[in-house]
């Protein structure tokens, strides 16, 4: 079992060494974080999906926004597409698991908001068809994915692509930089009012 465990922990130690090193990241987390901010200022929402533990992380990170990150502050707008067991199982039963987040979509979305898709191999099918819907309502499209995208990019207007390839490590890679976009939002939107170590923190970069 320590070895199980020692290579494990390599293994998150060697994902987060390529992500302290990849510059691309840094400056795709930037934008996104940008981008989403961007969209709270001018009165719009983060709405978050996937399947499994990108579920999970679709929940943690919209809970991030909404409630706080590292300090008290208002709640942004943010939904989580994965929780209302009604809706979910609603449209699974009436219309397929395949648009189980695209029929959201359509119901609360509207154009200036955000959707992040998660998925760690790309291929999602519901995460695919998400993104085709919120292209029609004037959504911006951001996915989460492993190094390829799969078959996300082509329906995204960002994609943040995490070097790992193993889904446990890809996802461990999503909330590590999920959490760095909720900081930057956090800090950007409230970080001189609300943060009371501001004065003490480099400026968050543009």
């Amino acid at each position: 079992m320590e070895n199980l465990i020692l290579s494990e922990l390599k293994k998150i130690q060697d994902s987060v060494n390529q992500l302290v090193e990849d510059k691309t990241i840094h400056q795709t987390v930037t934008t996104i974080a940008d981008v989403c901010l961007a969209a709270l200022q001018k009165g719009g929402k983060i709405l978050f999906a996937g399947n499994g533990g990108s579920a999970a992380d679709s929940q943690h990170l919209a809970a991030e926004l909404v409630s706080k990150l590292q300090y008290d502050r208002p709640g942004l707008a943010a939904v989580a597409l994965t929780t209302d067991t009604s809706a979910l199982t609603a449209i699974g039963n009436d219309y397929g698991y395949d648009v189980l987040f695209a029929r959201q979509l359509e119901a609360v979305a509207k154009q200036g908001d955000v959707f992040i898709g998660i998925s760690t191999s790309g291929n999602s099918e519901n995460i695919l068809k998400a993104f085709a819907a919120a292209k029609k309502i004037g959504v911006t499209t951001i996915g989460f994915a492993s190094k390829t995208g799969g078959k996300m990019p082509p329906l995204c207007d960002y994609m943040l692509n995490v070097p790992a390839t193993q889904t446990p490590k890809i996802q461990e890679c999503h909330i590590i930089l999920g959490h760095i976009i909720c900081a930057i939002i956090e800090e950007k939107l409230f970080g001189e009012q609300y943060n009371p170590n501001y004065k003490k923190n480099a400026t968050v970069a543009s």
